[in-house]
């Protein structure tokens, strides 16, 4: 380890879609020991109000400032905290959702029919039902942590996030050139089609990567709260 390049960490972490904030509470826990300063953005999709997160003023500059986002979490963050990261850890996640060519086709279809079920709060949770089925795969749905279908649902709001979702070109707008990066990708995903993961790993070839064979989107028993944390105070 670098003797003190940085201080603690600043990490900012964002949830993907249908999730919430809630789902860094293990993270948070199991770093606890290493004194790193959390911010959790949420986009509001059921009871919790939204929340834009900013580096804080009050760190030290010299704190390394980290970036972790699952799936389409890197996306959500705004640009000007991409700026001035010095490390990104990218969860289960893309540059661009939507694959070219016939791969592409499927998962547009899956994105129409998704969006049709969204009329309504009854379609809505007959569809979250389904995909967080898929997320959790090969796990038990009931091992993800509590999430916005607990709650009455913020359909607009999960409708808007489906298009960015769509619409998602490359990196997000800011991705620091000079960062570190870490590259976490799970084998058995069911939500990022795997022409999708190889074009991140092609965007970023100086990434580091961790390739999970067995792990579905949500990265459930893979202890990798553990294996970031180390690589994070690897960089300081």
């Amino acid at each position: 380890m670098k003797d003190n390049a940085y201080g603690p960490a600043q990490i900012i972490a964002m949830h993907g879609w249908a999730g919430d904030s809630r789902c860094w509470k293990p993270w948070i826990q199991a770093t606890d020991h290493l004194g790193w300063h959390w911010q959790r953005g949420e986009r509001g999709y059921g009871a919790i109000s939204p929340h834009t997160p900013a580096w804080a003023d009050d760190i030290a500059p010299e704190a390394l400032r980290v970036v972790i986002g699952h799936s389409l979490g890197p996306h959500l963050i705004p640009k000007e905290v991409w700026q001035t990261a010095n490390a990104a850890v990218l969860l289960a996640s893309f540059g661009t959702f939507v694959p070219p060519a016939r791969a592409g086709r499927r998962v547009r279809l899956a994105l129409d029919g998704m969006a049709a079920k969204l009329g309504n709060e009854a379609g809505a949770r007959e569809m979250l039902k389904k995909f967080l089925i898929n997320v959790a795969h090969p796990e038990p749905p009931e091992l993800l942590p509590a999430g916005p279908e607990e709650a009455s649902l913020n359909l607009g709001r999960l409708r808007d996030d489906l298009e960015i979702l769509r619409d998602c070109r490359g990196l997000p707008p800011g991705f620091p050139g000079g960062a570190r990066v870490l590259i976490v990708e799970a084998g058995a995903d069911r939500i990022v089609d795997a022409e999708a993961r190889a074009m991140l790993r092609a965007a970023l070839p100086n990434a580091e990567f961790v390739r999970l064979p067995d792990a579905g989107h949500a990265l459930l028993q893979t202890g990798i709260a553990s294996q970031v944390a180390d690589w994070v105070q690897s960089l300081r």
